[in-house]
């Protein structure tokens, strides 16, 4: 066997040339349609139009152009079966030994903010991916490139030994199948958000690799870190990374919980996680008050951890900062100055992630996927915004403008605390944080230890119903003020009349924030 003729369609024409003229030179015939075609040309490359494979020409503006049997046939016949090649010569088809294609850029088109629907269907690919699946398909004897970083290997191949490796063949198959399923995903999916479809009969979704990980969560697991083709807000998929060691499957999880918290707030904010929970929130004045309440919200639990940061860092946020041991900084920007200082520390790294304070975009089809065994699980992000008039006071005595000011400020942080969760809040910092227990008064008994007496005249947060009053108790006894959570209880009012006895304001929400 030998590559004797070539099929080349490429929208991305990266390296295109070189790799066409080493095809010419080790004596390959090559094959080209429309733009690929006339630039080949230009080049000096031979090139056989595909109308005189066809014996048709390309019509419907290029829409009809290689689905023709002399071109399949070419691409699917089996080399060594006798009545394959026998009607290949009855019909006077050529097989084709080479196949390199890319698809119309339709991941490009739709990130385009004024794409039109019509513009979109124009870049679905049809003629591309049925040479792909029908060269993948026939791997044994034909071998196909989707990925210009592969023309190097298939060109050395064929010059040393005029043809391509098995191996080879079969690796470039399975690379286009995973192509052309990305490609048809992001079309279902793009389709189906057009009808309202959000949640269909099959679910399908595609990721790109934006790296290899060291290890998982742990050093015997192995991971990577994907992330998807549209960029969807700020994303630590897309940020900058300015400083420090590459990072791993856990810096990743826990950046983007920090992530999450931090965008919930319009004033200057910090937040610092330690196993995807906070261990501690401030805000501030500016955003080096707001690192301060942070860090002094529990000054054990931020060491080794991640801090994130909604307004650039300056060099006195930075001489903070520097202070104490930590992971990964992210902020959506770094002084000069405050690099300066950071950057001594060589293993800490800094994310830039400019459009941390740009507004989300339009997030409706947004899902978060949790696999199961032999499934997932699918849902929506948990992206509910407290509304002042869902606010509803269910007890005798009324908040006071600051408690209730801290009772927003506590239903942002647990939003994003581990369930069953409780956040106890003073003076625009979290000042004692229980995640993830078995049960409630189990959460409110840690936050309340690590508050001490700081938690006198502290507002509480639970990010879902009190099954009976021992929680608004143990409050009480700490010197809890203000309470805030849904409601929904066939029990509330036992929690209502336990607020009452020891004056303590309680609201209700009428949603729960469960994370798990």
């Amino acid at each position: 066997m030998s590559v004797k003729k070539a099929l080349i369609s490429v929208s991305d024409k990266t390296g295109l040339i070189p790799f066409a003229r080493r095809l010419a030179a080790a004596g390959v015939e090559i094959i080209s349609t429309g733009g690929t075609a006339a630039l080949l040309k230009e080049a000096g490359v031979p090139v056989i139009g595909i109308s005189e494979v066809t014996g048709f020409p390309e019509i419907l503006d290029g829409r009809v152009k290689t689905l023709h049997p002399n071109i399949h046939s070419g691409l699917l016949a089996v080399r060594d079966n006798e009545a394959h090649q026998k009607q290949l010569e009855e019909l006077n088809i050529e097989t084709i030994d080479l196949v390199v294609v890319n698809l119309y850029p339709f991941k490009q088109t739709i990130a385009k903010p004024d794409v039109t629907f019509a513009e979109a269907i124009e870049n679905i690919d049809i003629g591309g991916p049925t040479m792909l699946r029908s060269a993948a398909k026939n791997h044994a004897f034909v071998t196909v490139v989707v990925d210009t970083d592969d023309y190097e290997q298939v060109m050395a191949e064929i010059e040393a030994g005029q043809d391509t490796t098995l191996e080879t063949r079969r690796r470039l198959a399975a690379k286009v199948f995973r192509h052309t399923a990305a490609y048809d995903a992001l079309i279902s999916r793009y389709l189906s958000e057009q009808v309202g479809e959000l949640l269909p009969e099959s679910y399908t979704v595609t990721y790109e690799k934006a790296q290899d990980l060291r290890y998982g969560e742990n050093p015997h697991q192995r991971a990577a870190f994907y992330r998807t083709p549209l960029a969807a807000g700020a994303s630590i998929a897309y940020a900058e990374q300015l400083h420090g060691k590459e990072l791993s499957y856990n810096n990743i999880n826990d950046a983007d919980a920090a992530l999450a918290i931090v965008r919930e707030f319009d004033q200057p904010a910090v937040v610092a996680i330690k196993h995807s929970n906070p261990c501690g929130v401030g805000i501030g004045a500016d955003i080096r008050e707001a690192y301060q309440k942070a860090y002094e919200a529990d000054p054990v639990s931020i060491f080794g951890g991640i801090v994130a940061a909604n307004r650039s860092i300056d060099r006195d946020t930075a001489l903070m900062l520097k202070e104490t041991f930590l992971e990964i900084i992210l902020a959506p920007d770094f002084t000069e100055e405050a690099l300066a200082v950071l950057m001594e520390k060589k293993n800490l790294r800094l994310l830039r992630i400019p459009t941390l304070n740009q507004p989300e975009p339009n997030t409706d089809n947004l899902f978060r996927i949790a696999p199961v065994a032999g499934g997932a699980l699918v849902q929506d992000y948990d992206l509910k915004q407290l509304q002042d008039e869902e606010i509803r006071v269910v007890t005798e005595r009324q908040p006071t403008a600051e408690e209730l000011a801290q009772l927003k400020f506590a239903w942002k942080v647990v939003k994003h605390v581990k369930s069953n969760a409780i956040v106890l809040a003073k003076g625009n910092m979290t000042i004692g944080v229980g995640a993830g227990q078995m049960n409630r008064v189990g959460a409110a008994k840690i936050a309340i230890e690590q508050a001490g007496a700081n938690a006198q005249g502290s507002v509480l947060a639970s990010d879902a119903f009190f099954p009976m009053p021992d929680t608004v108790e143990a409050a009480a006894q700490a010197g809890v003020k203000a309470i805030i959570q849904p409601g929904g209880s066939v029990r509330d009012q036992e929690s209502i009349d336990a607020c009452n006895r020891f004056g303590i304001t309680m609201i209700f929400t009428g949603t729960r924030h469960f994370k798990h």
